[in-house]
């Protein structure tokens, strides 16, 4: 106490301090428009761009050229053609991808891609959830809806994935309690969650291999470590969505309840 009056205490001073910082923590973060419009599920980030350059994007009804243009989620109204990128209907689809097809939307070195499944059907545009490598087969999920495919995609709660795989050589029981334990690959560990003979032939078998978990070409090089060649690999089931009988390069919508399934109900 000085002449009766006392000190202001540290705390207070500290607090009168950081009241700028609470203050910019409560600021919307902002996003590039062309990064927006990826995350809506709407194209792909490069597409954005060309929209953009196009003139066919307005932010509050005013045409934007520029695609690093800041945009604050829930404060500005974002269209394209004029119509709101938050009505865009979401879409959720399985195809039945065959052989010799690449995930991707376009393909450097001009391969065929998985979109050629779409070709005339007036899909607006759609991304696919995950990967199937260009040999392998069966259930790829496609959507507009990126926070679907995360929640589908996640390491630690999406949904299995099942898979019906032909092998060069008959397994022994061993092998299949090994395949679950796992491998150390390239510093990864590799491992199935259940691995169960389907049927057996004279030089070779088919497996079911279920993964909890997706690594790049997990199942190949997991049996690659045992000296095992996939012959052919088949997604057959993801979470309780069936391939079932979709033909090859067939695709159809997944009802509400399919989508719903796949992710949990809220």
């Amino acid at each position: 106490m000085r002449d009766g009056r006392p000190f202001r205490s540290t705390p207070q001073r500290r607090s009168r301090l950081s009241e700028p910082s609470r203050a910019l923590s409560k600021i919307p973060p902002r996003h590039g428009l062309a990064r927006v419009l990826s995350k809506q599920g709407l194209c792909s980030r490069s597409e954005a761009a060309k929209w953009i350059a196009a003139g066919r994007v307005s932010v509050d009804g005013r045409i934007v050229r520029d695609p690093e243009f800041p945009i604050v989620q829930g404060r500005h109204r974002v269209a394209v053609d004029g119509n709101a990128i938050d009505a865009a209907p979401r879409i959720y689809l399985m195809l039945n991808k065959p052989r010799g097809l690449v995930t991707t939307a376009q393909d450097e070195r001009g391969r065929d891609t998985v979109y050629r499944c779409f070709d005339g059907a007036g899909l607006p545009w759609l991304a696919p959830v995950g990967r199937l490598d260009k040999a392998s087969e069966g259930l790829l999920l496609f959507c507009n809806d990126p926070q679907w495919a995360a929640r589908i995609t996640d390491p630690d709660f999406g949904p299995d994935k099942t898979y019906h795989v032909q092998i060069d050589t008959l397994p022994a029981p061993p092998l299949l309690a090994a395949l679950h334990e796992g491998v150390i690959e390239e510093g990864e560990r590799l491992r199935a969650k259940s691995a169960t003979l389907l049927r057996a032939g004279e030089k070779n078998a088919w497996l079911e291999i279920v993964l909890d978990e997706g690594r790049n070409r997990q199942i190949r090089r997991l049996l690659a470590a045992f000296d095992i060649e996939v012959l052919r690999l088949v997604r057959v089931a993801i979470g309780p969505l069936l391939l079932g009988d979709l033909g090859k390069r067939e695709w159809r919508e997944l009802s509400a309840a399919e989508a719903a399934s796949l992710v949990g109900s809220d």
